[in-house]
Parts: structure tokens; sequence; C-alpha cells
């Protein structure tokens, strides 16, 4: 949940600004190499909020197809794995491509 909240405060803090002057603007008015930056941070934070939504709808299922089980399969460290695969996989996604 620390993750998802994380995702979604970077995308109202880093994404939406920016995105508020394009708006008002009508066109782009900060740096153009912004631009790509603040594209990839988009994608970035949007991409890690969905996908934390995801590994908690998995977390969940793992609780509920197997409580007994559950501690044994989803340690700490398991857990970790999943921030940082999400992270991960999400700054992939929206960095790569620049």
């Amino acid at each position: 949940l620390v993750s998802l909240f994380m995702s979604d405060l970077m995308v109202g803090l880093v994404v939406m600004p920016p995105a508020m002057l394009n708006q008002l603007y009508g066109r782009w008015v900060l740096q153009r190499d912004f631009c790509s930056l603040w594209y990839s941070f988009d994608v970035m934070c949007c991409s890690a909020s969905i996908l934390n939504l995801c590994v908690i709808s998995l977390d969940r299922y793992l609780l509920i197809i197997s409580p007994l089980k559950y501690k044994l399969r989803m340690t700490s460290c398991r857990a970790l794995w999943f921030i940082l695969a999400t992270w991960t996989l999400a700054a992939l996604a929206s960095f790569l491509p620049i």
C-alpha cells in the first residue's frame, strides 16, 4: 500500500503541475528537454500505480485461496521483491524508449 501511495503521490507532485501548465497555456511552456523527461515520469508513475494494484490483487488472492499457507508464501523479502519488480518494470517501460 505504501508503494501505491508513493506512485500516486508522485503523479500528484511531479506529473500534474506541468500538465496543468500545459492545459492553461495550450502549449508546452517549459524547456524542451524537460518534455521527454516529464512524459517518462508520467508513464512510469501511472504504470507503477497500475502494477501496484495488480500486486495488491495478487497478494489478496493468495491470502484468500490458502490462508494457512499465506505466511509461508508471502514473506517480507518476497513482498520487497514484488515492490522492486513493480518499480523496475515501470521504469524500464518508461525510460528505455527515450
